[in-house]
């Protein structure tokens, strides 16, 4: 009976962890094929899970189109604990900053993207 108990709450937990698996999946993003949006920030979301940085893309180029300069694009980066290991803070970009972001562009054409890694205007290059 022992034995029995401990396997079904195993089992629970086991079961339990799948949404959490799920909810890290980049499955949407084109990961295999870069894109690169060098624009201008609008505004930043230091939230969790993700943090946002939404853009005025000057320049649009890799992935599967070249199009793109001068809307808003959504570029998504880690949660914020992971990116304070990584050397940012809440103000390392800020509105009326110029950055390059490189990334997996959504699959289903919006202009969202799963970043990777951005370049500051000073050279500087975090993972994000």
């Amino acid at each position: 009976m022992r034995k029995l108990s401990v396997g079904v709450i195993a089992g629970l937990w086991l079961l339990a962890a799948i949404p959490v698996l799920a909810h890290h999946s980049v499955s949407m993003y084109d990961m295999a094929n870069p894109t690169t949006v060098v624009g201008v920030v609008q505004r930043v979301e230091w939230t969790n899970p993700h943090a946002y940085i939404y853009v005025k893309a000057t320049t649009v180029a890799g992935g599967a189109a070249q199009t793109g300069a001068g809307d808003e694009w959504a570029i998504e980066i880690d949660s914020p604990n992971f990116l304070k290991h990584n050397g940012w803070t809440s103000t390392t970009l800020k509105a009326g900053d110029t950055a390059t972001f490189t990334g997996g562009r959504a699959k289903d054409g919006a202009r969202t993207m799963r970043c990777t890694t951005v370049k500051l205007s000073s050279g500087l290059v975090l993972r994000s």
